[in-house]
């Protein structure tokens, strides 16, 4: 069970900073489009796309504190 909430929480940090990267690229693209290709959504709009990521990130702590919980048992 110490594998398994190391791995999980080695996920967790792994996705924060994919979802870092991912977010970051689609806004500089949504300002530039916004600016050259005519697009009417605000930028902001790339920020719906860290949502998935969140949620990833958060089972994967739920589950790393459970299998630590399980260990101190």
């Amino acid at each position: 069970m110490k594998k398994s909430s190391y791995l999980f929480t080695g996920i967790a940090i792994l996705l924060s900073h994919i979802m870092c990267a991912v977010v970051a690229y689609n806004y500089r693209d949504m300002l530039c489009a916004i600016e050259h290709g005519g697009y009417s959504a605000p930028a902001r709009m790339a920020f719906l796309y860290a949502l998935p990521f969140a949620v990833a990130i958060a089972v994967c702590i739920v589950l790393a504190v459970k299998c630590h919980k399980k260990i101190k048992k």
